[in-house]
């Protein structure tokens, strides 16, 4: 068998780099699609890249299909796409040489019918009940009576128009509305974005702050009020401390702005009902209850004017209540006047029975001189014992006053001794200090020298710096204090009183003239203003005091200053 050479192994067919194959499968599959609408369940979905690009897979049941979604497209997708979700991708196929993929590069995302946004709804709502957003605790109550009320709602539309109309017709009060789009893809930013505004209203901005908020929609479609299902508004709704009423749809229409209110109204007109109350059946009610507080005040009034009256009667006349009382005054009164009599009687006959004689004034003489006697006797004895205790008492102090003048002389005695000692002593004391400074001096270095020198310098140092600033803080003190001075001296000044519009009047001496009569016709003086001085020259006395109405001026009347 012969070997083939290299020239037997050619053939015809041409041959192709894998750049070039790759470039042109690229380009047949790019010019025969172009853009295609491509419908299936997303898979892998994990949410943006760190790059900010999206890379997931939709499939259907056979088939496998790689997409990409770049981050300049997503940040503008009204849908963003969700693991397991069906949807309808519009967008260019392309391949990726890198690894021989084909692939969709996805520029708009929709779901896949009105089941897919059930299903997204179903999950969305399961998501934010898990976290208790939807609790009724969480639910604040309406105010009765509010002063301000919010409306988030499309200020052209005319739900707006149905509410404020409702609102004129029950109980008119403030309402404040806060435009914004209730369709389209920035609905949930612009309607989160407005009660969040509301609750960041305070009362200090003039601004009015709103009592409760009402956010507003007519009817529509699922899609029309998918905005209102955004989980921003819910969140934002859930936040807010001011009470939310929503108003989305007609009555057989919800959303999940719905299931996070704290009130859910079936129309916009039923939310302005609800936020306020009739104002004519409030005043009725009013009328009715002021009508039943007079009533019950004037029944109140009988029953206590009856009750008074039957006290009345059961309570006695004043001439019984007083009548054992007068009694009793008329008893005293009456034994009052006898015992008088009665006393006057015995003081007179007590009177009479005493009769001044000599016999009896001999009597009581003689007992008065005897008791005289008596005590002259007793006195002479008295005196000498007297005298004697007193003669007791002084020999006793004179024996107690021997051991303190024993005292005093050892006292005295110890003070010469010690007077005698006293020279050794101050000697010996100075001796043994100049040994102590003759033994110090022995031990200093001079590196002692140096370190005491270095101690005194840092403690001269921190003196001088002490120094300086006691001197400062004396200084600011006088300088207030200088102050204080200048400004109580302007304000005592008499240049105050000129800067108001008086004037101080001198003469050719420079004495301030106080009194008109000081004046002399034809008298010079000077006149001082706030801003200057000027002459003057006196005609005649004191001028009239002004009037409000000029009076013509009598003849021969004294003139004034000019």
């Amino acid at each position: 068998m012969s070997s083939l050479t290299p020239s037997d192994t050619r053939s015809n067919v041409a041959e192709y780099s894998v750049s070039e194959v790759s470039i042109a499968l690229k380009r047949t599959v790019e010019d025969q699609f172009g853009h295609v609408r491509v419908r299936g369940e997303v898979s892998g979905y994990r949410g943006p890249h760190a790059s900010g690009h999206c890379y997931f897979s939709l499939k259907d049941e056979r088939s496998r299909l790689e997409a990409v979604i770049w981050k300049g497209v997503f940040g503008k997708l009204k849908f963003k796409p969700q693991e397991g979700l069906e949807i309808v991708a519009t967008g260019k196929l392309t391949t990726y040489p890198g690894s021989s993929k084909y692939q969709i590069v996805i520029e708009s995302v929709e779901p896949a019918g009105a089941g897919a946004l059930m299903a997204l709804l179903e999950e969305r709502k399961r998501k934010l009940a898990a976290e208790g957003l939807f609790a009724d605790e969480r639910k604040q109550l309406l105010p009765f009576m509010p002063k301000v009320i919010g409306v988030v709602t499309s200020p052209t539309g005319a739900v707006i128009r149905d509410i404020i109309h409702r609102i004129t017709d029950r109980f008119p009060v403030h309402v404040v509305v806060w435009p914004v789009r209730v369709q389209g893809e920035t609905t949930g930013a612009e309607v989160s974005a407005a009660v969040a505004g509301f609750n960041r209203v305070d009362f200090t901005s003039g601004f009015p702050r709103a009592d409760v908020i009402i956010v507003a929609r007519g009817g529509g479609s699922l899609e029309d009020l998918w905005g209102f299902n955004d989980e921003e508004v819910v969140r934002a709704v859930a936040a807010s401390e001011i009470p939310v009423i929503s108003a989305v749809g007609h009555e057989t229409d919800w959303t999940l702005i719905d299931l996070v209110a704290d009130r859910r109204a079936p129309t916009p007109t039923g939310a302005a009902e609800m936020a306020v109350p009739v104002k004519a059946e409030l005043e009725a009610g009013l009328a009715r209850l002021s009508a039943r507080l007079k009533a019950a005040v004037t029944r109140d009034l009988d029953r206590r004017r009856q009750a008074s009256r039957a006290l009345a009667r059961a309570l006695p006349s004043p001439d019984q209540l007083f009548a054992l009382s007068r009694r009793r005054f008329d008893e005293a009164a009456g034994r009052l006047e006898r015992g008088l009599s009665a006393s006057t009687r015995a003081k007179r006959l007590r009177h009479d029975s005493l009769r001044l004689s000599l016999s009896m004034l001999e009597r009581r003489l003689g007992d008065a001189r005897w008791r005289n006697g008596d005590c002259a006797s007793r006195l002479d004895s008295a005196f000498q014992n007297s005298l004697r205790a007193k003669r007791t008492r002084r020999s006793a102090v004179r024996l107690s006053l021997a051991p303190l003048n024993q005292r005093i002389a050892d006292a005295r005695r110890r003070h010469v001794e010690c007077s005698n000692r006293l020279p050794v002593l101050f000697l010996n004391d100075l001796k043994a200090k100049r040994t102590r400074l003759d033994r110090d001096a022995a031990r200093v270095t001079p590196r002692h020298s140096l370190l005491r020198l270095q101690n005194a310098g840092e403690r001269l140092e921190r003196a001088t710096e002490r120094l300086d600033r006691a001197m400062g803080q004396r200084l600011e003190t006088a300088r207030n204090r200088s102050q204080q001075v200048m400004r109580l001296a302007d304000t005592l000044s008499y240049k105050s009183v000129l800067e108001r519009g008086f004037a101080l009047v001198r003469d050719g001496s420079g004495t301030p003239i106080k009194r008109a009569a000081q004046l002399k016709p034809g008298q010079e003086v000077a006149l001082e203003f706030a801003d200057g001085r000027a002459g003057a020259v006196a005609t005649g006395g004191s001028a009239p005091a002004p009037q409000k109405k000029a009076a013509p001026k009598p003849p021969g009347s004294q003139g004034s200053l000019f």
